[in-house]
């Protein structure tokens, strides 16, 4: 038996992940301050975070293996946004 995993496997593990890294940053914004500037940065977070789950959900509905590789390059660049805005939410005083 191997113990690899399956590119289903794979699949529903990176859908899953991805739907609870929106969720999870969705409740956490929920916990923000009510301050303009923390309304900004949530919003802009929760749209990077969400744009991680759809599109990588997107993906898997490819026709193309060309299409399949756009949408997942969009799925890394939202992740690379959402990584700035938590990055930048640990700036002390903000």
């Amino acid at each position: 038996m191997s113990s690899r995993m399956s590119s289903d496997e794979f699949r529903r593990m990176m859908l899953k992940r991805t739907r609870n890294l929106a969720i999870e940053v969705v409740k956490t914004v929920n916990e923000f301050p009510s301050k303009t500037a923390y309304f900004v940065l949530g919003n802009q977070l929760v749209k990077s975070a969400t744009s991680v789950a759809s599109n990588y959900r997107a993906s898997l509905r490819a026709r193309s293996r060309k299409e399949f590789y756009s949408k997942l390059c969009i799925v890394v660049e939202e992740c690379d946004e959402t990584e700035f805005w938590l990055d930048f939410l640990k700036i002390p005083n903000l």
